[in-house]
């Protein structure tokens, strides 16, 4: 099949009428390959620090993985099964696997040459070396050795394949060592070949000490130190060739949730074999053979598109503990302090702060501290009868977590809803319900056939004799990290109606019953997705008569087919619609007759963009709306999600400033999507200087100045 970016580039004909034609959608996957170009430009940008550069480069590797493991592996799955289905921009699964080959193979090639030619001479350059074991001296090479002898031989369990030692199961994404070997063993065997598994209990990367080094700052990788003392694990051997490989596995966890008893029980047995699934790619050192590489791919069953070969570690994840390891501010971005709004403070009573007024929460500008503090006085407060929460992420060692328990230490009713299949937290999320289980929370798995993607917590009190709830609605999740990394809107109300919204859907969650109908919020699966495409609808309405129309909305991915089509309606109707989409994007702008009123843009810096907004101008009567949910398929018609309005004006004004239209200001900081699913970076000018939307958010909240 043609390439759709090719077919909309040579085909010179009239732009199609059909909107479900499908050269007018652009693919998803290679869409999330691109978004992954994106981030690797910052490891690239000589104004981003040095180690901040590295960590752009390692969340390309973590963003690929993850890719791999559900993406491609799903394709995988479908191809293997002869599934014909076309996705909407009219790919099968099996043209789609080959597309996906030839822009990952040019991402990887991509991801080593900015580490090899770019950020380790940089970093050597400022005292942080990677110190190669061709490089090391008598004295590192002296301390290495002893470590292998002392630290890592022990632990480490060479095997020789023969029919009684048959190839190994090897773990997802683990490190690994093929290595090539000749000579008659201890029992007369000819052998030939041998696998090295790394157990993960060993850390990847060791700093050398100061007497055997240039600087405090040197360090070496675990696979060197292997691959150099390799011959130790096959003595009396000759060793003829050692090499790194690593196989990335299906990460989907499949439990039947209509037949299971208990999902958690059911996600315990299921979650140890997922490290053993499906192989969908196999990573190589640049230099193994070809003969070896195709042994291996024999093993996992893969094809050879299915090869990936690394110039460097086949892990750069791996080189992200640098940046905590090294204690170098200059080659970092400058820490900032959250800004606590001034009607609210650690110290004060928060409910009487939320009673006065709504209260917005801008992350990561704006302290998610509070969030917790709310929780903990909740927790504390003789007056405090029920808290009700929905998690899907919280992290480790979690105060939102801390708090709850505390809540049902001390009597209340603590009611949990917990997505165990939040994808590759399941773990996490069934030690977090069993921990809330032991001290006598209310905890339920969300719903079947449906993960709780919603971020909503209720607390119920007494006040003069009557009950009042407190409402807390977010697009991001209740984990402490991500607050501080991603942006996001959190919002805080003592709103009567929305309290009871939330109510009803708390029971929804966790009784049985019909749709309850919802007063102020949205709800995905029930209303959301309609709501849009009526609001969108109404836009393109108002412009055909003339009347004042526009859209603005920010998502992480705008994949649903019915929404797109909406949009393009608008945008034939006079529609301007502006949208911030930080990763994939099916929408292609620019079409002529079709998106000519629509403009795509996505922004990728210090922060990861995380915020879902939408905004309809509605003819001097304008809606803001915050939501958990991207416009994607599963988040309008299989998740349970949240969207809520912002009704008081003050605070819709100034969010619409911050979040959207802060975002297109002339000459921000950002790229643009074109009609053939390329991105365009801004071109900086005189007449319209470079705007860091994300920079400017924390001059103006926290009063931040970034380094001279």
């Amino acid at each position: 099949m043609a390439s759709v970016e090719r077919v909309m580039t040579e085909d010179r004909r009239p732009a199609p009428k059909d909107l479900d034609d499908p050269r007018l959608y652009l693919n998803r996957e290679l869409s999330l390959l691109r978004f992954n170009q994106r981030v690797l430009a910052q490891a690239r940008d000589p104004e981003t620090p040095l180690l901040e550069r590295l960590r752009f480069l390692t969340i390309t590797t973590s963003n690929l993985d993850e890719f791999f493991e559900v993406r491609a592996a799903s394709h995988k799955e479908k191809a293997a099964h002869g599934s014909t289905t076309c996705t909407v921009d009219g790919r099968t699964s099996g043209e789609t696997l080959l597309d996906i080959a030839e822009h990952a193979h040019e991402l990887v090639q991509q991801q080593y040459e900015v580490l090899n030619r770019t950020l380790l001479p940089a970093l050597a350059e400022s005292g942080v070396r990677l110190i190669k074991r061709t490089k090391w001296n008598r004295s590192q090479a002296a301390w290495v050795s002893d470590y292998f002898e002392q630290q890592v031989l022990p632990v480490l369990t060479p095997m020789g394949l023969d029919p009684s030692h048959p190839f190994p199961r090897i773990l997802n994404k683990s490190l690994n060592f093929v290595v090539l070997v000749a000579g008659d063993d201890a029992y007369g065997r000819e052998a030939s070949i041998g696998v090295v598994q790394i157990p993960r209990a060993l850390p990847r990367l060791l700093r050398l000490p100061i007497h055997c080094s240039d600087g405090p700052d040197d360090y070496v990788l675990l696979s060197s130190i292997v691959h150099a003392h390799i011959e130790r694990l096959f003595p009396g051997m000759d060793v003829n060739g050692c090499y790194q490989f690593r196989v990335t596995r299906n990460g989907d966890l499949w439990v039947d949730e209509e037949e299971v008893e208990d999902l958690l029980q059911a996600m315990q047995g299921e979650l140890p074999e997922r490290g053993y699934a499906e192989a969908v790619r196999l990573e190589v050192a640049d230099d193994c053979p070809p003969d070896v590489a195709t042994f291996l791919l024999d093993k996992f069953a893969l094809a050879p598109r299915d090869l990936y070969r690394c110039d460097g570690p086949v892990n750069l994840n791996r080189l992200g503990y640098l940046r905590d390891l090294v204690d170098r501010p200059d080659l970092k971005y400058k820490p900032f302090n959250p800004r606590v709004p001034r009607r609210a403070s650690y110290g004060g009573d928060l409910f009487e702060a939320v009673r006065q007024a709504d209260i917005l929460l801008h992350h990561p500008y704006e302290s998610f501290g509070l969030v917790v503090e709310l929780l903990r006085q909740a927790a504390s407060d003789p007056q405090v009868l029920a808290i009700k929460q929905t998690l899907y992420r919280t992290g480790d060692e979690s105060a939102v977590v801390k708090a709850l328990i505390e809540a049902a230490l001390k009597g209340k009713q603590v009611t949990v809803v917990i997505e165990l299949r939040a994808r590759f937290d399941e773990a996490n999320n069934i030690d977090l319900a069993t921990q809330l289980q032991e001290v006598g929370a209310i905890v339920v798995y969300g719903t079947v056939g449906y993960k709780t993607h919603a971020k909503a917590l209720l607390i119920v009190r007494r006040e003069d004799g009557e009950l009042r709830r407190y409402s807390h609605l977010g697009t991001g999740n209740y984990h402490a990290g991500t607050a501080r990394a991603y942006t996001d809107i959190g919002y805080l109300t003592a709103a009567r109606d929305v309290g009871e919204d939330l109510h009803r859907l708390f029971t929804q969650l966790t009784g049985l019953g019909t749709v309850q109908e919802l007063d102020v919020l949205l709800q995905s699966p029930f209303t959301l997705h309609r709501s849009l495409l009526e609001r969108i609808d109404a836009e393109a309405t108002r412009a055909r008569t003339g009347r004042e129309a526009r859209i603005v909305a920010k998502m992480n991915a705008l994949t649903e087919p019915a929404v797109i089509r909406e949009l393009y309606r608008a945008s034939q109707a006079g529609v301007q619609v502006d949208l911030i989409v930080r990763g994939a994007c099916c929408l292609r702008p620019g079409v002529p007759g079709v998106s000519d009123n629509i403009r795509v843009m996505s922004i990728v810096g210090r922060f990861l963009e995380h915020s879902r907004l939408y905004y309809f101008a509605g003819d001097g009567k304008p809606e803001l709306w915050c939501s958990s949910a991207d416009w994607m398929t599963r988040n309008l018609r299989r998740r349970v999600e949240t969207c809520f309005p912002i009704r008081d004006p003050n605070i819709a004004e100034r969010l619409l400033g911050e979040d959207l239209l802060n975002y297109l200001e002339p000459g921000v900081r950002a790229w643009h999507l074109q009609a053939d699913g390329t991105y365009i970076p801004t071109t900086a000018s005189a007449e319209s200087p470079t705007h860091d939307a994300q920079q400017a958010l924390m001059a103006a909240i926290c009063g931040f100045e970034p380094r001279p």
